[in-house]
C-alpha cells in the first residue's frame, strides 16, 4: 500500500511539473536573460575556439609549405642534371650558393627572385652553401645528396633541422670542412652524435641550441669524436660548473684573550 502511494504520489509531482513548463511556454512574458557571468563564459568559449581552430590552421598550413618547399626536383635533375637541380632548389628556399672554381655567389633578392645564370654550368659541382633561415629539413636533404664536393654548409637558424637531418649529413663525410648549425632549436646531442662521420671537418658551430642541457659536456663529447675539429659555441664552463650551489667556506674564529 505504501508503495502504491508512493507511485501516485511521483506521478502527480510529474504532471504538476509538465503543467507548469506548459504554462511557462504559453506565458506572453519573454524569457529572462542570461547573466553577466553566462554570457562572459559563452564569448570566452567561442574566443577559445576560435583561437584553437586559428592556430589549428596555421600549423596544417606550415607543414604544408615546407612540404611544398622540400619536394625532390627529379623532374630538373633529370632534364638539366644534378647540379643545375641542386642549384635550384637552394634559390626556390631562399638560400645561397657557390660554385667549385668560382668566386661568384648566387643568391635571391629581396623579394626571392634569382637569375637563371646559374644553369650556364651544368658540369660545375657545388662547393659552399648558406641555407640559413630557411624551412630545409631532412626530406630536402635528397636535392643536395649529389654534391659530393660539398665543403661548407649553414644552415644557421632553420627551425626544420633537427637530429635526422644531422644523421644524413653521412653522405658529405668525405669532403665537409665547415658546418654551422647554430641557432637552429630543435637539435639534441643524440643528433650532434651523428656528426662522428664527418672526418673532415675543421670548423664547427653549435651555439645558441636551446635543446643542449649541458653545452660544456657537449663540447667534451664533440672533441673526443671530431679531435681535428675546433668546436664554437659550447664552453667548457658552461653545464660544467652549477653556479646557484654557494661554496661553504670555514670561518676561523680568533681566540679571545680575557683582560683582566
Amino acid at each position: 500500500m505504501a508503495a502504491s502511494m508512493l507511485c501516485q504520489t511521483v506521478r502527480q509531482s510529474r504532471v504538476h511539473t509538465c503543467v507548469a513548463v506548459f504554462r511557462r511556454g504559453l506565458s506572453s512574458s519573454p524569457a529572462s536573460p542570461p547573466s553577466l557571468l553566462t554570457r562572459f563564459l559563452l564569448k570566452l568559449h567561442q574566443h577559445f575556439y576560435d583561437v584553437e581552430h586559428l592556430i589549428g590552421w596555421r600549423a596544417k598550413h606550415r607543414s604544408w609549405f615546407v612540404r611544398r618547399k622540400n619536394v625532390f626536383y627529379g623532374y630538373t635533375q633529370q632534364n638539366y642534371g644534378e647540379n643545375i637541380a641542386a642549384a635550384y632548389y637552394i634559390l626556390s628556399l631562399k638560400g645561397s650558393f657557390r660554385f667549385a672554381g668560382q668566386s661568384e655567389w648566387f643568391r635571391p633578392n629581396a623579394r626571392g627572385k634569382f637569375s637563371y645564370d646559374f644553369m650556364n654550368y651544368p658540369t660545375s659541382s657545388i662547393e659552399e652553401i648558406d641555407l640559413s633561415g630557411t624551412p630545409i629539413n631532412h626530406v630536402g636533404l635528397d636535392n643536395l645528396v649529389s654534391q659530393k664536393g660539398l665543403r661548407s654548409l649553414s644552415v644557421r637558424g632553420c627551425p626544420e633541422v633537427d637530429d635526422w637531418f644531422l644523421s644524413r649529413l653521412h653522405v658529405f663525410g668525405e669532403s665537409l670542412e665547415e658546418l654551422d648549425l647554430s641557432h637552429c632549436p630543435q637539435i639534441t646531442v643524440g643528433g650532434l652524435a651523428a656528426l662522428q662521420n664527418l672526418r673532415m671537418l675543421r670548423h664547427l658551430d653549435v651555439s645558441s641550441l636551446p635543446r643542449l642541457q649541458s653545452p660544456g659536456l657537449v663540447h667534451i663529447l664533440l672533441e673526443e669524436m671530431l679531435p681535428r675539429c675546433h668546436v664554437k659555441g659550447a664552453e667548457y664552463s658552461q653545464g660544467l660548473i652549477q653556479s646557484d650551489i654557494p661554496i661553504q667556506t670555514e670561518s676561523v674564529q680568533e681566540p679571545v684573550t680575557e683582560t683582566r
